[in-house]
């Protein structure tokens, strides 16, 4: 269990008592309604919530035999009405190596119809408590190139920083080539920023790079700022900022 002092980088598994109100959503059941979930770190990147085996009924789960669990774990699927969630629902013995999750149960995230924080929905999975996400507006002059074709350039970008990973370049609309942009049926999600869409950047010799621009449409409120703004998968493009290449 976590003490008052605990930061990342945690030994993992690494437990802490939230204080928020959870519930989940599923099947049109509330199945989960609790005040003392408990946030789990199975791996340093982000927490996933656990509950009491009491915050679930036990009516509700039925032991899959076709799985083939880890030592000191079962295997339920979720049954509510004519729905079932296969394998959706872990529930920790505390032998082998998951002694300190004794007593808890886990759901899959995706398997569930909704997750609420109090009274608002969240996506993905929990945000990190150790974690933060700031936008700031910058007038550096930035350049972008796809395989030596300029696809943006602006003084009015925005970096986004989020806690441990790449900083992110978000750019006007007008100041992007648009005609080179080719709509993508990809979806991804982000507990942070929401929903994004994505563009395939279509070069003039007829050379496609799928998947390499994305935008928010109603981004969330810490990232409100990104509205809309285009951002350049920079791994696979160049970039350069006040002239000098970034690697």
């Amino acid at each position: 269990m976590a003490s008052g002092f605990d930061k990342p980088p945690f030994k993992v598994p690494h437990i802490e008592d939230s204080n928020k109100r959870v519930r989940v959503l599923f099947g049109g059941k509330i199945v989960v309604d609790t005040y003392k979930p408990k946030l789990v770190w199975e791996h340093p990147f982000y927490p996933v919530y656990f509950f009491s085996s009491s915050d679930l009924p036990s009516s509700l789960l039925h032991r899959c035999d076709q799985a083939q669990p880890d030592e000191g774990t079962k295997v339920y699927d979720l049954m509510v009405g004519d729905r079932v969630a296969k394998e959706a629902v872990t529930e920790f013995t505390g032998e082998g190596k998951y002694k300190e999750l004794a007593g808890l149960l886990k759901l899959k995230f995706p398997s569930m119809d909704a997750w609420f924080e109090e009274d608002e929905r969240i996506y993905v999975h929990p945000k990190d408590p150790y974690k933060r996400v700031d936008v700031l507006q910058t007038s550096r002059h930035v350049r972008i190139e796809v395989n030596g074709v300029e696809v943006a350039n602006t003084r009015r970008a925005y970096f986004l920083f989020e806690t441990g990973l790449r900083r992110r370049t978000y750019i006007p609309v007008m100041d992007a080539r648009l005609d080179l942009l080719t709509p993508s049926d990809t979806v991804s999600a982000c507990p942070y920023k929401g929903w994004a869409n994505y563009f395939d950047v279509r070069l003039p010799n007829g050379e496609v790079h799928k998947d390499i621009v994305w935008y928010y449409r109603t981004p969330g409120a810490e990232c409100i700022r990104i509205a809309g703004l285009l951002a350049y998968y920079d791994e696979k493009v160049t970039v350069w900022i006040d002239g000098e290449k970034q690697e």
